[in-house]
């Protein structure tokens, strides 16, 4: 601990992304249109699965609930970047800085659980799928939801109420975009060790533990498709799995990649951050309806009733 250094904090300077003054201008108008983009697919997704009665299945409820996280984790972060790019007001309360974390750790969580739920009923469906409608009954649906909510909210509550405990030194700025939990402890002036614990106990198997049932339950579906390797039976699993695998592919490679090949520790947890913010959630609509058939049927009955009201 620095007591010399230590000093009550209100306010956090956040640096921003790592660009030069001339570029704001370009860099606002792509992330304004990255977020719209966001908001606007990920909505029209939950509308269409609300709307349409044959989209009230468990793959469409689990992934109308990731689209409601997307939107969410979106909107924690890419607004107030988007802020200071227009004024130049990188500041940001203390009790801000705060309710940032903590919504940002709520659906960071709940994307890695959600994601081992939706790889739970892709297997389900291909392993199994006389039993499928059995086993993935609403009230199991519901709880798979409820529960991966729950666990979401309290890990995010205990590692906030860890940092608040700590005292900040003198120069509160944030190298990044937004309040990062690992960024707010290296500027703390007080005795961290019992976050980095908790921070590398908790928060590791709630990483680990998804992560393990996501490629636990492609493992399963690789075997028993490879038993008999036919190519009617690759195509039904592709179209099955493929976009989940996708989402899952591009979460997880996209930390792995960045993680492993960049050069800079703020680099990579800037570029991660951004990739995990802006661009997944703006890409997972369109990669769950391009190929997907009953997203194309519930929009075109939604554009021909809307046509209707005109």
């Amino acid at each position: 601990m620095r007591p010399e250094n230590q000093s009550s904090v209100s306010h956090f300077l956040l640096r921003g992304l790592p660009i030069r003054p001339e570029q704001q201008g370009v860099f606002f108008a792509l992330f304004l249109g990255m977020y719209l983009t966001t908001v606007l697919g990920n909505l029209l997704l939950i509308l269409l699965i609300r709307l349409d009665a044959r989209l009230h299945t468990p793959m469409y409820f689990f992934l109308s609930h990731l689209a409601f996280s997307d939107v969410s984790v979106s909107s924690v972060t890419v607004p107030k970047m988007l802020m200071d790019m227009l004024t130049q007001d990188q500041s940001i309360p203390y009790a801000g800085c705060i309710f940032q974390l903590y919504f940002f750790i709520v659906f960071g969580a709940f994307d890695n659980l959600l994601l081992a739920v939706m790889a739970y009923d892709r297997y389900v469906a291909v392993c199994p799928p006389l039993h499928y409608p059995t086993i993935m009954r609403e009230e199991l649906c519901v709880t798979l939801v409820a529960g991966s909510w729950v666990v979401s909210f309290v890990h995010a509550l205990l590692h906030t109420l860890l940092l608040v405990q700590l005292s900040f030194c003198a120069d509160s700025t944030i190298n990044h975009f937004f309040c990062d939990l690992t960024v707010l402890l290296k500027l703390s002036c007080s005795d961290i060790s019992l976050n980095e614990l908790v921070l590398f106990t908790e928060g590791g198997i709630l990483f680990i533990l998804p992560l393990g049932c996501v490629l636990g339950s492609y493992i399963c579906i690789g075997t028993i498709i490879l038993r008999v390797p036919t190519t009617k039976r690759l195509l039904k699993a592709f179209s099955t799995c493929g976009s989940h695998l996708f989402v899952v592919s591009l979460y997880y490679g996209t930390l792995a990649s960045v993680y492993f090949f960049s050069s800079s520790w703020d680099s990579k947890d800037i570029i991660a951050s951004v990739m995990y913010t802006a661009v997944t959630p703006m890409l997972n609509p369109f990669i769950y309806s391009l190929r997907n058939r009953d997203i194309k049927q519930a929009l075109h009955v939604f554009v021909n009733r809307a046509n209707c009201f005109k």
